[in-house]
């Protein structure tokens, strides 16, 4: 008789999971009214997941026959997608209520993603990796259309569906080009298998995993998504694009890099030098002449992605503890952006034009406040946390001798200011054409206070959230 596996590591994908299903019959039985609950109750299961994760991981355990894994850098970045899962969702109750769509499918939808990228972040094989990515995608597909009598929130979930299939195609077919050539599919095993030469079929198929990861992070050149897909998806939905999905896609592209192709830095490397700066470049220019700000933020996010990148081009300790810091970062900023975006409203509609945001700084002080503050941060200006999450980065770029990469960086970095700063201008010197609506929600409010508050504490006290990042990477290399 067979031996059943260790549940322990898996216990917080379990409870999501049984949450998951326990919610979606709770809403079949109790149809629409059911939302605000249902989403409050997800809300606490994701709280109760991340108490869970910690407790489950006592060093580095693998079960499931290889195919999943519970270490210090799994539990780091799953409870980051925690954090921005359960954040996206409370940002949404409301605008559910206003929108008058209120039905208990889109926080179990939630739910079901972000068991889906917890599942990512602990694969310890390609086929497991493959069931979480496309776990968290099939719900991704429905969000993005949530909207279903908005013919841009249509339009937005089939260029979605379309270019993700593209990329699950990909996915299948570099992982099906290593098994072939290596002749595993586990990620410890094919560690093993490359210390005595790379057959060409593996590199190429590792080629084909790098294209199919860079399209889910929206990175150049897969980004052609990121624009239409963030300005047409309901603001709630890309809040959640913009963050969550991102991490859990970062955190696995790590994992696959560094564990299996691990020894082979040299060939990888290349592939993502070019990623990271096409993508740094794109993101600095390509957000200048934008009006709409849910399309600047898009082009800010694969700007972000290009900094990133930088770390885990390094390939080391020290480039992916840098990678850990500035994602931790990015969530607090994106997240409180975001929050901000959804307070936007002129006589109960959605605003989503820069120019909506004139003269803020007078109609709205405290808001404006801490947008000043995400911006400022985005840009990079010291001595808030965007610029400790770039310096991080950047340093571990020059230490390991990719000089022109953080040069790069540095100048993109100046350049994308402009659009950022632009924002600010348009807050305290602008004179306002139509006044916002007054109130931005005390749900909305308190996530926007409570993220601008985290952005400037770590200016004062980055010790901790440096040292857990430090841990985390460390786990990845047997530290």
């Amino acid at each position: 008789m067979q031996e059943l596996p260790n549940f322990a590591p898996a216990l917080p994908e379990i409870f999501i999971a049984l949450s998951a299903i326990a919610l979606l019959l709770l809403g079949v039985f109790r149809r629409d009214d059911a939302t605000q609950g249902i989403t409050a109750l997800a809300i606490v299961a994701m709280l109760f997941a991340g108490l869970l994760i910690p407790a489950a991981a006592g060093g580095r355990a693998v079960t499931f026959g290889g195919m999943f894994v519970i270490d210090g850098f799994s539990v780091f970045a799953k409870l980051l997608v925690l954090v921005a899962s359960g954040f996206s969702m409370a940002m949404s109750a409301n605008w559910l209520k206003r929108e008058k769509l209120e039905r208990f499918e889109f926080p179990v939808l939630m739910l079901i993603s972000t068991l889906g990228m917890m599942l990512m972040i602990s694969a310890n094989n390609l086929i497991a990796l493959y069931l979480g990515l496309e776990l968290q995608s099939l719900s991704l597909y429905v969000l993005a259309a949530y909207q279903r009598d908005s013919g841009r929130a249509t339009e937005a979930g089939l260029k979605y569906f379309v270019l993700g299939s593209l990329a699950s195609g990909l996915l299948l077919y570099g992982s099906s080009l290593i098994y072939g050539f290596a002749g595993s599919t586990g990620f410890d095993a094919l560690a093993h298998s490359f210390a005595h030469g790379v057959p060409i079929g593996v590199t190429v198929g590792m080629v084909f995993v790098i294209a199919a990861l860079a399209f889910k992070i929206s990175a150049v050149p897969f980004h052609m998504w990121t624009p239409d897909v963030y300005e047409g998806a309901p603001t709630p939905v890309t809040a959640f694009f913009g963050v969550a999905p991102k991490i859990a896609a970062f955190a696995l592209l790590i994992r696959v890099m560094v564990g299996p192709f691990g020894d082979l830095t040299q060939q990888w490397s290349q592939v993502v030098v070019f990623i990271s700066l096409a993508s740094m470049l794109l993101g600095a220019f390509g957000a200048i002449a934008q009006t709409n700000i849910k399309r600047l933020m898009a082009y800010s996010s694969i700007g972000h992605v290009g900094y990133a990148l930088i770390g885990l081009a390094v390939g080391d300790q020290v480039g992916i503890r840098g990678v850990l810091v500035y994602l931790a970062i990015y969530l607090f900023m994106n997240v409180g952006t975001f929050a901000v975006i959804l307070s936007m409203r002129q006589k109960g509609r959605l605003m989503e034009g820069i120019d909506d945001l004139a003269g803020l700084s007078r109609t709205h002080p405290m808001t404006a406040a801490a947008l000043a503050i995400f911006m400022f941060s985005m840009a990079g200006i010291p001595p808030l946390a965007g610029f400790w999450g770039k310096l991080y980065v950047f340093m571990a770029a020059i230490d390991k001798g990719f000089i022109g990469l953080a040069v790069v960086g540095v100048l993109t970095s100046v350049v994308s200011a402009y659009y950022y700063l632009r924002i600010i201008k348009v807050m305290y010197f602008d004179e306002p054409v139509e006044v916002l609506d007054h109130g931005t929600g005390r749900g909305l409010g308190l996530i926007v206070g409570v993220n601008a508050v985290l952005i400037v504490l770590f200016t004062f006290a980055p010790s901790s959230l440096v040292s857990s990042a430090g841990t985390a990477a460390a786990a990845l290399f047997g530290g």
